[in-house]
């Protein structure tokens, strides 16, 4: 399974097809197969009890699977989340979202991918597991 954009290629995409006014996200590592991103802490991110709320360990799952997807089918912006099964099973403490995502199908219509995340405050600490489908565009 090659790549088909660079880590760079694909977090400028990302802030490009958002219009990101300040950076998202970090692709730190692109590999056949798999992605390791970073989104940097924010205080929106936490919920009542100092920990990393939901919705900020959802967006970093979705965020882990487009760009494993992105990385390995090119600049297809249409790529879009057709499921997410979301696993929170540890207090994640406040700092960056560490994601790893790893390709287990890639289709001619869907990807199916797998993603972990942590916080930097814990790295050792699995804080999510996500499974995902993403229907990808037609080819014309």
């Amino acid at each position: 399974m090659d790549t088909k954009l660079t880590a760079q290629q694909v977090e400028d995409l990302i802030h490009l097809g958002f219009a990101a006014k300040r950076k998202m996200l970090a692709i730190e590592e692109v590999q056949p197969g798999s992605v390791r991103v970073r989104l940097p802490y924010r205080e929106t991110m936490l919920r009542p009890g100092n920990v990393l709320s939901g919705p900020a360990l959802f967006t970093a799952v979705d965020l882990v699977m487009y760009a494993l997807v992105l990385s390995h089918i090119g600049p297809e912006l249409m790529a879009v989340t057709s499921n997410i099964n979301l696993n929170f099973l540890a207090k994640a403490k406040p700092g960056d979202i560490l994601g790893m995502g790893r390709m287990l199908k890639l289709g001619r219509r869907q990807a199916v991918m797998e993603a972990l995340l942590y916080s930097s405050a814990e790295p050792a600490t699995l804080v999510a597991h996500a499974t995902g489908t993403y229907a990808l565009p037609l080819k014309a």
